[in-house]
């Protein structure tokens, strides 16, 4: 009995399909080995610098409050997370927070959750990764009684030096407030 050589080929792309799509998460990882290490370069301590917008999205003329101190991104879980504690202050009062920053091994992105010291909440995660150099990640939230977007950008000005802007939009992202400026050095040990 011959087989035609077309059902053969069938066959054998077949099995080659089904063999490619059950590769294990764990092998897709490996293809994008960087992307578990975005943030490998912020571990360490920062002289942060903050400008804060009083009342985002109110339509009111923008006053910015300004802070000063430090952060401190520490690793965990062999670098598929870490944490950054954040302490700033300024004539307007203290900032204490934490940022707990998860790698996604299935989805290739980062989740960031941050959480305000003074009232223990921590805030809906923001998710994407770097492209370029550029770190953006984007979230739904809710400021006062609305739902608004989310958008966090992490961009690197140097090995020593890093900008982060926070913006949010009340019109499903086509106009965005920048609400949040900090940068960062490097504290050299």
């Amino acid at each position: 009995m011959t087989v035609p050589y077309k059902r053969i080929l069938t066959v054998g792309l077949s099995a080659l399909l089904l063999i490619a799509t059950a590769v294990s998460p764990a092998a897709s990882v490996a293809s994008a080995p960087d992307a578990q290490r975005a943030f490998d370069w912020e571990i360490g301590t920062w002289r942060s610098t903050v400008r804060v917008l009083a009342e985002p999205l109110s339509g009111s003329a923008d006053q910015w409050l300004q802070f000063d101190g430090t952060s401190t991104v520490r690793p965990l879980m062999d670098r598929r997370a870490n944490v950054l504690e954040f302490a700033v202050s300024g004539p307007n009062g203290r900032i204490d927070a934490l940022n707990l920053r998860l790698y996604e091994p299935q989805a290739q992105r980062w989740s960031l959750t941050f959480v305000n010291m003074r009232d223990g909440l921590l805030t809906p995660a923001v998710s994407g990764g770097f492209r370029d150099g550029v770190g953006e990640f984007h979230g739904d939230d809710r400021l006062g009684d609305r739902p608004i977007k989310v958008r966090f950008l992490v961009i690197r000005q140097g090995p020593d030096v890093a900008r982060f802007e926070q913006a949010f939009s009340a019109d499903g992202g086509t106009t965005w407030e920048t609400n949040w400026v900090a940068v960062d050095h490097r504290i050299r040990r």
